[in-house]
C-alpha cells in the first residue's frame, strides 16, 4: 500500500507541477527526505487522488488557500504554475486572488497577485 501511495503521488505531482514540484522534492532530499516522502504520499498520493473535485478545482482552491495565508509565495508560485498546467486560465487565477482580498485582506491578495504576475510573465502570458 505504501509504495502505491508514493508511486501514485509522484505521478500526480508530475502531472500537476512538473519540474517545479520535482525541484521542491529534490531540494528536501539532503536535509529532510522523510518530509519529501510525506509530501508525495499524503497530499498527492491521498488527497489529490480523491474523486470529489477535478484537478482544476483543486488547484484553484489551493491558490486561494495559499493566497489567503499571505506568506507562502514559493508554494503559491508552484501552484499557480500547477493551475495553468491543468487547464486553468490566467483570468480565473486572477479572479480567485481578487476574491481573497475580501476574506484574507488586501496585503495577502497583493502578495498573491504579484506572485501570479511573476508566473504569467515567466510563461510569456503577459508582458512585464
Amino acid at each position: 500500500m505504501e509504495n502505491r501511495r508514493y508511486d501514485e503521488g509522484l505521478k500526480k505531482l508530475n502531472e500537476i507541477d512538473g519540474q517545479a514540484g520535482r525541484k521542491v522534492i529534490d531540494s528536501l532530499r539532503s536535509i529532510a527526505p522523510d518530509l519529501a516522502k510525506y509530501i508525495i504520499e499524503f497530499p498527492f498520493g491521498d488527497i489529490y487522488q480523491r474523486p470529489g473535485l477535478d484537478l482544476r478545482t483543486r488547484e484553484l482552491v489551493t491558490v486561494a488557500a495559499l493566497t489567503a495565508l499571505g506568506h507562502c509565495q514559493p508554494q503559491l508560485k508552484v501552484h499557480v504554475n500547477g493551475a495553468l498546467n491543468v487547464g486553468c486560465e490566467p483570468a480565473e487565477i486572477v479572479e480567485v486572488i481578487i476574491q481573497m482580498a475580501v476574506y484574507a485582506g488586501f496585503p495577502a491578495a497583493l502578495n498573491g497577485m504579484f506572485t501570479a504576475k511573476e508566473v504569467f510573465t515567466e510563461r510569456g502570458l503577459i508582458a512585464e
